[in-house]
């Protein structure tokens, strides 16, 4: 097979036209040019003839010591070792990379293979596998806290607007126009098999590729078939940003206002009404609703969807939704995946059904990179601005890590971005992560402005679930960020990792949902090869304590009896009931206590919940509200390069001697004194805080839930009762000084305090910990320092055990 190469030199000057083709008499071509090969490979797949590989060479030649500094700086940060965050490019290479991509961006240093993969289209065809409302309560609601008994969520019920006759117009019209768009949907022709199957069964599962309709269609398919009169339809989705734009659109589907026929409800935010119908929720919304109505007597039908990622909290519902079937005859049950598992799936229900819908996926053509990308995030760089000058118009997808590593990418293509000609259409960066703003969510599913190109810097929140729309391009590092737990250690920790096959392909196939797509990976095809098939379940591998937590709020005595989809460890659950007793959400017989059943309900982790739990008391809510607030962003503070000395100048003025959670509370204290929006923009700007970070929607929401349940905010301003606030909270999270300066925590491990936190370099007799992070050794990040004797006295029970 010949291959063809190609080398990434940009347009001249003189030919400035971000979309000209220009052609050679040579072997070589720009990545421009690929563009025209389309025409010419539909010609030889017409005649039979295969479609030739090809090495595109996208980055160029450097000398040996550039090329050494970025390899050493990459390793750094790889290794945590460097308090740089994000992608490090040298300071010579980036006046190099100004200018390159300005003028004629010519570099030659990384290749490309294009491989072409056959699709695996999913036959549409039929597997041969063969009361009153109210609410059951499994505890005693005599809490002070819990005081709504009918609450099922966790904010005020939502009123939506009445629409009027030109909106009632409008909206009938929209629908009108999206009918025509549903019906050429793969799953329409399916609709009247599908809805026979579930009438004649409690149980069946959907196998349907990425862009099949499932997600928007089945729910509407449940409502025309009159399902929905017994009942609302709940869809739950693993992540919240897919749960509101799936409500949106089938809102507009059905003529219906946000929040009345359609709506959704994700933590904090509950925007359903007595007339809702279709109900799209997140996975642990549902879990907390079973906690506190056990038999969901207000929903005839649950549709879990994206099973296939196997979250901690899908696979809690499979099997709660297993029992509830035994319970509720006429309660139906739809699973969903977009991946081949149907057996597993069907034999966890006790053979039921599986049904195989065709997607609709555009060709894709996807290249490895030839040799190993050691520094991914300079490559993914230039790849950025390689497709943006030479390709034509779509949008661009690059999947990455995490925040850090996102908003930094994002600050340096703004930067290149503003250095490109005046005749090269503009690039607008956009994030997309878990904790950013739900309004800035959904900034990356609007239309780009007139000429301009979108790059969606994306963790993999955008590998399934959500469709954004335009996408042409997907750039794929091969990572992600994972959270694995060891019982050994005692710590949870977030390590980046390379992802499986079925993720590859996930993220391949963004870039064909609208038409024919390219997706460019930062690994080789021998990488390919030697990936898992799938990613690991997470209850295999995370802290098990929430969900623990969550089983014995809902009456389980004995967990290893609990019908798990793949059974957790003996000694993970063990540990999770070691932990819950040190919260004091168990007793020592294995039994949820009072605190337990309050914990259960609140919608954050038992460690957080513990800790809210512990303000109440100390009276100091407000204060570990915005703490908390902090905490659930992925980073406040921001290092620039080249400004570190800077940075360490101006933190110093908000720096707490007791560390890091009263050093973000001084952070948000001085952010709020701020009036308007403008000065707390330059603010942030002045002290090298993330603007995105402190804008977070968890702060008004825990206060609004706090009202809701009518928990003083308090006004106690105490240093110690705050820490020790924490302290309940991550009783486990906690440390002794050793003899070579580094921490031994309850457990016996061996830790060291991150370069990047407050603490750092530090000596205190005990510390208490939220985060923990895994390179070359063990590291804590938001760190604070405490009294030894404050172990003995807030969990001396919890020692005494350990």
């Amino acid at each position: 097979m010949r291959e063809i190469h190609f080398s990434s030199t940009l347009l001249s000057s003189s030919n400035r036209n971000p979309f000209h083709l220009k052609k050679r008499d040579t072997t070589t071509a720009t990545i421009a040019e690929m563009g025209n090969r389309s025409s010419e490979e539909k010609v030889r797949k017409n005649e039979g003839e295969k479609p030739r590989k090809r090495v595109v060479n996208f980055f160029g030649d450097e000398d040996d010591d550039d090329k050494k500094e970025r390899v050493d700086g990459f390793k750094k940060i790889l290794r945590n070792e460097d308090e740089r965050k994000g992608p490090f490019i040298p300071r010579t290479d980036l006046e190099k990379m100004k200018t390159s991509v300005c003028d004629n961006y010519s570099t030659n240093s990384t290749t490309f293979k294009l491989v072409k993969q056959p699709n695996e289209q999913i036959l549409n065809r039929v597997s041969d596998n063969r009361n009153k409302d109210g609410i059951v309560n499994t505890f005693d609601w005599g809490s002070k806290f819990i005081s709504d008994k009918s609450a099922t969520t966790f904010t005020k019920k939502y009123q939506p607007p009445v629409p009027n006759d030109t909106e009632w117009r409008s909206l009938k019209e929209t629908a009108k126009k999206l009918k025509q768009e549903r019906e050429k949907l793969p799953i329409w022709s399916a609709q009247a098999s599908l809805i026979e199957k579930l009438e004649s069964s409690q149980v069946i599962i959907i196998l349907g590729e990425t862009g099949s309709g499932k997600s928007t269609q089945i729910p509407q398919f449940l409502l025309k078939a009159s399902f929905a009169q017994k009942g609302v339809i709940g869809i739950t989705q693993p992540r919240r940003v897919a749960a509101i734009t799936l409500a949106k659109r089938v809102s507009q589907e059905q003529a219906t206002k946000l929040g009345d026929k359609v709506g959704y409800s994700i933590r904090f935010d509950d925007k359903t009404c007595f007339k809702t119908r279709i109900k799209y929720l997140t996975d642990g919304m549902l879990l907390r609703e079973l906690i506190v109505s056990n038999d969901l007597k207000g929903y005839n039908s649950i549709i879990l969807d994206e099973a296939h990622e196997r979250t901690l909290l899908t696979d809690l519902l499979l099997g709660f939704l297993k029992n509830l079937m035994k319970r509720r005859k006429e309660f139906r049950v739809v699973v969903m995946s977009a991946t081949i598992q149907g057996e597993r799936y069907s034999k966890f229900f006790d053979e039921a059904e599986v049904c195989f819908v065709e997607g609709r996926q555009f060709p894709v053509d996807v290249y490895h990179s030839v040799s190993p990308e050691k520094d991914y995030c300079d490559a993914l760089l230039r790849t950025v601005f390689q497709i943006h000058v030479n390709m034509p118009p779509g949008d661009i997808l690059v999947f990455l890590t995490g925040q850090d590593e996102i908003e930094n990418l994002e600050g340096l293509i703004v930067e290149y971005g503003q250095q490109l000609s005046d005749d090269c259409i503009k690039i607008l960066p956009l994030p997309l992560f878990a904790s950013l703003s739900q309004s800035k969510q959904m900034q990356v599913f609007q239309p780009a402005p007139a000429n301009t190109r979108k790059v969606i810097l994306s963790t993999n929140i955008a590998e399934t679930s959500v469709t954004v729309p335009g996408v042409t391009y997907v750039i794929d590092t091969g990572l992600v960020k994972i959270k694995s737990y060891s019982e050994k250690s005692g710590l949870e920790t977030l390590t980046v990792q390379g992802i499986s096959k079925s993720s590859a392909k996930q993220r391949t196939g963004r870039a064909g949902r609208e038409g024919p797509g390219r997706c460019f990976r930062l690994y080789t095809e021998s990488a390919f090869d030697k990936m898992e098939e799938a990613t690991r379940p997470e209850i295999l591998r995370c802290d098990l304590g929430m969900a623990v937590l969550m089983l014995k709020a809902r009456g389980e005595k004995n967990i290893m009896e609990f019908e798990f989809m793949d059974m957790p460890s003996r000694e993970s659950l063990i540990r999770a009931h070691e932990l819950l007793f040190a919260l004091g959400a168990l007793d020592q017989a294995g039994e949820i206590t009072t605190l337990g059943k309050e914990m259960s309900v609140l919608p954050l982790a038992p460690a957080l919940s513990r800790t809210l739990l512990a303000a109440r008391e100390a009276n100091c809510v407000s204060q570990v509200i915005d703490i908390v607030a902090c905490l659930s962003s992925e980073a406040i503070f921001v290092t620039p390069q080249g400004k570190r000395d800077e940075v360490g100048e101006i933190r110093a003025r908000v720096m707490s001697s007791t560390g890091d959670h009263l050093t973000l509370l001084n952070v948000v204290r001085q952010y709020l004194e701020l009036g308007s929006k403008g000065e707390r923009r330059v603010w942030c700007e002045r002290n090298f805080i993330s603007g995105r970070g402190m804008k977070t929607d968890v702060r008004k929401q825990l206060q609004e839930y706090c009202q809701r349940f009518g928990i003083d905010s308090g006004a106690a301003d105490d240093s110690e009762k705050i820490l020790r606030c924490f302290l309940s909270g991550f009783s486990s999270n906690t440390a002794l000084l050793q003899a070579d300066g580094s921490y031994k925590t309850v457990q016996g491990q061996i830790i060291h305090i991150h370069p990047g936190s407050t603490m750092f370099g530090k000596k205190v007799e005990a510390i208490v910990f939220s985060e923990s992070v895994y390179t070359t050794r063990a590291y804590v990040r938001n760190v604070s320092g405490i009294q030894a004797q404050w172990l003995q006295q807030v969990i001396g029970h919890y020692l005494r055990q350990s």
